[in-house]
């Protein structure tokens, strides 16, 4: 089955050409999508540097390049509305969401992506609580503990609302069948989209599976965004679809 990586981007200059470096190297993917989604510190000179380096094809391994496509957002719009625009981009009959810093390891996705391959999943979780223990603090500070303890709500409330045993939901590491994910409505513009689209998925009764995934965790220093109003917006997400009707396209 082809793929589609979608990787959305802001502001992420000291990361971006290495992640599509380490995408391409796996030498899965038909396609590497990314989406800048209005980045004001030097991102979008730097992917037109590698347009201009490699054309619309980079260098992958035995004989598998891949096509490197740009989506460019004017202005900023947030997450989720950089991953929607990649997945109406995509030509792949999978998808996955791929970060653009370094918390995640593109080695991982053929493992992420079997589980459809082998037509047992519609959709594909990434679990950064099956291979490893959770990490509280980090070097510099950033305290890891209140992300977990947030992880642990939106985990439970989840589970518990719509009747399913995920370890994790929100891993970046997320594969779908493209079909799915187009026919599945989602408004969300910020790091809600991926709640909404799996809550969505879930009362579709869509098959949902998880992998292990690795996870490095970096520092707001770093540029990590993600902020505590993310995670009631998340939570407000999952409880206003558990009951609101919504149409499939």
């Amino acid at each position: 089955m082809t793929l589609s990586v979608i990787v959305p981007v802001y502001n992420e200059a000291a990361t971006i050409r290495e992640v599509i470096r380490q995408v391409a190297a796996v030498g899965i993917a038909q396609e590497i999508i990314v989406v800048d989604d209005g980045s004001t510190d030097g991102t979008p000179e730097m992917l037109r540097q590698l347009q201009r380096e490699h054309g619309t094809v980079l260098p992958g391994v035995s004989g598998s390049p891949c096509e490197l496509r740009v989506v460019w957002h004017v202005r900023n719009r947030g997450k989720g509305a950089a991953v929607r625009s990649g997945f109406q981009a995509a030509r792949g009959e999978i998808v996955v969401i791929q970060d653009a810093d370094l918390e995640y390891t593109p080695g991982d996705v053929p493992a992420l992506i079997a589980p459809i391959e082998r037509g047992e999943a519609d959709a594909v979780l990434g679990s950064r609580f099956i291979r490893q223990r959770p990490r509280f603090f980090v070097h510099g500070g950033m305290p890891f503990f209140s992300h977990y303890l947030g992880n642990l709500c939106i985990i439970w409330l989840t589970n518990r609302l719509y009747g399913f045993r995920a370890t994790d939901y929100e891993g970046c590491y997320k594969a779908f069948k493209r079909a799915l994910v187009c026919s599945t409505p989602v408004g969300a513009d910020g790091f809600e989209f991926d709640n909404e689209l799996i809550c969505k998925l879930l009362r579709r009764r869509a098959r949902i599976a998880e992998v292990p995934i690795r996870y490095t965790p970096r520092v707001y220093r770093e540029g990590k965004k993600i902020r505590w109003y993310h995670g009631v917006r998340i939570l407000w997400t999952i409880l206003k679809w558990r009951i609101l009707p919504f149409t499939r396209a």
